[in-house]
């Protein structure tokens, strides 16, 4: 679990392509401190398992779906990469709930500077359309952000200072893909909907399946 809070701005320091999969070597001197093998980073907003670390580097192997459904495939040695690691039980959610799972990927449309912060145009995804909305949460390249302006086929966010600065996405051109990560309880209220909605009852008929709680406390019959 993740908050979508930057830790550290690191850099590919070497890929390896392997037969089925890609690994890694990153730099990063922060999330690296005290890791282990089999401890969890997301990169770029991809949750990655750590193979080896050392020298304030480690290694993630990326199998061939990952490369295929996010922009990690593009990445390259000396590709800057946002790194967090997973938030500590009793830790603080400066961000929102991110799991480091890739919905899909867009691409940088536009950016609009601003005396203060800059606009940014992201493409949508169609099937991720229904997911955003404004002034709800998104991940963008691992980074927790509030959408500004919600369309069909593309959404804003506003990046102020800080943001441009410590993360990929001050850096990032139009036409630069990036990770995209829907909200999560999102998705989980529309599956719920949806398996009740399947059911084929109406609203009077699950009312009538249901008694009333006076009912079920005097033992008579709601109907």
């Amino acid at each position: 679990m993740f908050t979508g809070i930057v830790e550290e701005l690191g850099e590919v320091t070497a890929v390896e392509p392997l037969a089925d999969a890609s690994r890694f070597r990153l730099r990063g001197p922060v999330v690296t401190d005290g890791a282990q093998h089999g401890d969890s980073i997301a990169v770029n907003g991809v949750c990655l398992t750590v193979v080896e670390t050392g020298d304030g580097e480690f290694t993630a192997d990326v199998m061939a779906e990952t490369l295929k459904r996010s922009s990690l495939g593009a990445l390259t040695t000396g590709s800057r990469v946002n790194l967090e690691r997973p938030m500590a039980l009793g830790g603080r959610l400066g961000g929102h709930i991110v799991q480091g799972h890739v919905d899909g990927t867009g691409t940088i449309v536009e950016r609009t500077p601003s005396e203060h912060w800059e606009i940014v145009k992201v493409s949508l995804p169609p099937e991720l359309t229904r997911y955003v909305v404004e002034k709800g949460s998104i991940t963008v390249d691992g980074v927790s952000l509030t959408v500004v302006e919600a369309a069909a086929d593309f959404f804003t966010i506003s990046l102020i200072p800080t943001t441009l600065a410590l993360t990929t996405l001050g850096h990032k051109q139009p036409g630069d893909p990036v990770n995209l990560e829907v909200d999560v309880i999102a998705k989980y209220v529309e599956r719920l909907l949806g398996d009740r909605s399947a059911q084929g009852l109406s609203a009077a008929d699950r009312s009538a399946q249901v008694p009333l709680l006076s009912d079920q406390a005097t033992g008579q019959d709601p109907r």
